[in-house]
């Protein structure tokens, strides 16, 4: 497991949670609820990890809605803090642009 997705998952546990203005948007735009997407960050999977990202450590999961659909969550903790976790993005992965399982891009 990532150390970034334990910090994240620490946070969100801990209800140290932001969601970006961007994220909203995004949320709206793919009909996610910010509920199932907080509710279940335990369950997801590290799909990439950013620890050295220039705005602060992010990790991209793969979760999944209520309904058990497939959702792309960026999560990050802005550089120079140690909290709070930020829901950057979501969206509904493309399966043109993601392998089975939405774990892999496509080349």
């Amino acid at each position: 497991m990532s150390n970034t997705f334990e910090r994240i998952q620490r946070l969100v546990t801990g209800r140290s949670i932001r969601i970006s203005d961007h994220g909203y948007d995004e949320l709206v735009a793919d009909d996610i609820s910010s509920r199932d997407v907080i509710e279940r960050v335990g369950e997801g999977r590290v799909v990439e990890d950013y620890p050295d990202y220039p705005k602060g450590p992010c990790v991209l999961m793969l979760q999944s809605d209520s309904n058990g659909n497939p959702i792309h969550v960026l999560w990050g903790i802005p550089k120079g803090h140690s909290e709070a976790a930020v829901l950057v993005t979501a969206y509904r992965p493309d399966p043109a642009q993601w392998e089975d399982g939405f774990m892999k891009r496509r080349v």
